[in-house]
């Protein structure tokens, strides 16, 4: 019988894609990397600073650039801290040269140093976690997607089966019934292959058993 037929034919829409993961810029996948560069970089400004006689605070502007780094690369409180580290160098040199910039050459050295990092930390630190709602989205619509595909392959299956037993054609149903179980291997196989589940799901680093 042509119904019969038809019945018998299992969708297979194949494996469902991967999440898509950006690799993310430099500082991020390699942070001993960010941290060397933004050491380096105190270190040698705070150099130059010392090198140079004058008491002009054109080098110290200098500071801004490993306190950024290290505001992008860790969020708020590094942010913080590298722009304290800053505004330290600065307190180191005009002590070791007698430099006395007054109150109000302080804080026109200190609030920039600090306000970069962090307003940058804070900028980073939202930017990770809208990256991460991001692919809890992505992980989200994958398993949606699995989701139809059980309903397409084994629900519709499993109810074919059922009104074959129920027409009293046993001999096919139990055919059909063992190709679902093949189906259904086949499909765990697949979303278990595919890594579909969510972002933080401790099932994810279960190993298998």
């Amino acid at each position: 019988m042509q119904l019969l037929a038809d019945l018998e034919i299992m969708v297979d829409f194949g494996p469902s894609p991967p999440i898509p993961t950006a690799p993310g810029p430099w500082f991020r996948r390699h942070p001993v990397a960010a941290i060397s560069v933004a050491v380096g970089s105190f270190v040698g400004v705070f150099a130059l600073r010392m090198s140079v006689g004058d008491t002009e605070q054109t080098i110290s502007v200098l500071y801004v650039l490993p306190i950024a780094l290290l505001a992008i690369s860790f969020g708020f409180r590094v942010g913080l801290v590298a722009g304290a580290c800053g505004l330290a160098l600065v307190v180191a040199w005009a002590f070791s040269r007698g430099v006395d910039l007054g109150p109000l050459g302080w804080l026109s050295v200190a609030t920039p140093l600090l306000l970069l990092g962090g307003l940058l930390g804070v900028a980073s630190d939202r930017l990770r976690e809208a990256e991460r709602i991001e692919r809890h989205a992505a992980a989200v619509a994958a398993i949606q997607r699995d989701a139809a595909e059980v309903n397409d392959e084994l629900v519709q299956g499993l109810a074919a089966t059922k009104w074959l037993f129920e027409i009293g054609d046993t001999e096919r149903g139990l055919a059909m019934l063992e190709e679902n179980l093949v189906s259904a291997q086949q499909l765990v196989s697949r979303m278990l292959a595919s890594g579909t589940a969510l972002p933080g799901d401790p099932r994810r680093s279960q190993p298998p058993h």
